[in-house]
C-alpha cells in the first residue's frame, strides 16, 4: 500500500475557546504545506469527561484501520482558576479518550478508558507503538502522582490488545526532572524515543534495540540544546524523516526539521512549512492518495 500523501491530526490554538481544544484533521502532498479537513472544523469532539481533547495521537492498526487517543483535559474549562496547570497536573483526568476507524472517515463512538493509576493527577498526551515482543499495543503517557506529592512528571505505560481493556499501569521512563511528550519511531531494528525534559525545556533522544530495552541517549542529536519545543512526532516524508516539534515558547505552533539518515541524528530546518491555523501538539502519519482524496471531500 504505497502512501503518497500525510494527515497531521491536532487541536490547535491558544486554549481561548472550546471549540480549539478538540480534534482537526489536515491533509499535505509534501508534508510542509497543509490544507484543513471538513471545512476546517473538528472531525472529533468530546462530549465525555473534561470535554476537552488535545494531544491527539491516532496510527495504523497491525490488524488494520486506525486507532485515535488523546488527552481527556480542557484548559479552557479551568479558565479564571488561581493555578490553571497546577490543577490540570494534580486533579485531571485518569482517563484517555479512544475512537477506531476503518477508513479515516467514519469513526466509533468515543470511549474513555483508564489508563493512569489511582492515586494520578494527569494522564497527558497518551501514544501507542506496537510491540512485537507482546504482541500487544504499548500505550505510554505523562502522569504526576500523589506518590511523591505531584512533584514530577514521569513516562507511564501499559498494555492492551484492543484499546478498552489496560494492563496495570507502570513507569517507563523516570528521571531526577521531570519528562513528558515522549514518542516513538522503529526502523531497521532500532527504536527511536524522543521525549521532552519538561524543567529545561528541550527534547531529548534514545535509541535501543527493544521498546523494553536499555535506551541510550544520543549524543549526536542535533536538536538536543533547542528550547522551547514540546509535542514531538516523526514521519517518514521522501527519503528521509520530518521531525515535527511544536515550538510552544513562541505561540507559533510547529516547525519542521527534516534528516536524509534517521541513524545519524542529524536534523536540519526545513522551511515551506505552512498551516491555515496553529496546530498544537498532535501526530503525522503517511496516507495513500485514496485516504488523501476521502479526506478532502470529508464535510463537503
Amino acid at each position: 500500500m504505497e502512501k503518497k500523501a500525510y494527515l497531521f491530526v491536532h487541536f490547535k490554538g491558544t486554549e481561548s475557546a472550546p471549540d480549539e481544544e478538540q480534534i482537526y484533521f489536515a491533509v499535505s502532498k509534501d508534508g510542509l504545506e497543509w490544507e484543513n479537513v471538513n471545512g476546517g472544523r473538528p472531525v472529533l469532539r468530546s462530549d465525555m469527561g473534561e470535554k476537552g481533547l488535545r494531544d491527539p495521537h491516532i496510527m495504523r492498526l497491525e490488524e488494520g484501520g486506525f486507532v485515535l487517543i488523546a488527552t481527556d483535559l480542557s484548559i479552557y474549562g479551568r479558565r479564571g482558576m488561581k493555578n490553571v496547570w497546577k490543577d490540570a497536573q494534580e486533579c485531571g483526568s485518569k482517563d484517555i479518550a479512544v475512537w477506531r476507524s476503518e477508513d479515516l472517515l467514519d469513526w466509533t463512538a468515543q470511549k474513555m478508558v483508564r489508563a493512569a493509576a489511582d492515586n494520578a493527577g494527569c494522564t497527558w498526551a497518551p501514544e501507542a507503538v506496537y510491540d512485537p515482543e507482546k504482541s500487544a499495543y504499548m500505550v505510554f503517557w505523562a502522569s504526576k502522582t500523589a506518590d511523591d506529592g505531584f512533584k514530577k512528571q514521569r513516562i507511564w505505560r501499559a498494555y492492551t490488545t484492543d484499546f478498552e481493556t489496560m494492563s496495570a499501569p507502570e513507569v517507563y521512563i523516570e528521571r531526577e526532572y521531570s519528562v513528558i511528550d515522549t514518542t516513538i519511531a522503529y526502523e531497521d531494528g532500532v527504536y527511536y524515543r524522543f521525549t521532552k525534559n519538561e524543567d529545561s525545556k528541550k527534547v531529548f533522544l534514545e535509541t535501543a534495540a527493544s521498546l523494553s530495552g536499555d535506551f541510550k541517549e544520543c549524543v549526536s542529536f542535533s536538536l538536543r540544546d533547542e528550547r522551547g519545543y514540546e509535542g514531538p512526532s516523526l514521519c517518514p516524508v521522501g527519503d528521509g524523516y520530518m521531525l515535527y516539534m511544536d515550538n510552544f515558547a513562541t505561540h507559533e505552533g510547529y516547525k519542521t526539521f527534516y534528516t536524509d539518515l534517521l541513524g545519524s541524528a542529524d536534523f536540519k530546518p526545513r522551511e515551506g512549512f505552512k498551516t491555515p491555523d496553529v496546530f498544537r501538539h498532535g501526530t503525522v502519519i503517511p496516507i495513500t492518495d485514496d485516504e488523501y482524496e476521502r479526506l478532502m471531500d470529508m464535510g463537503k
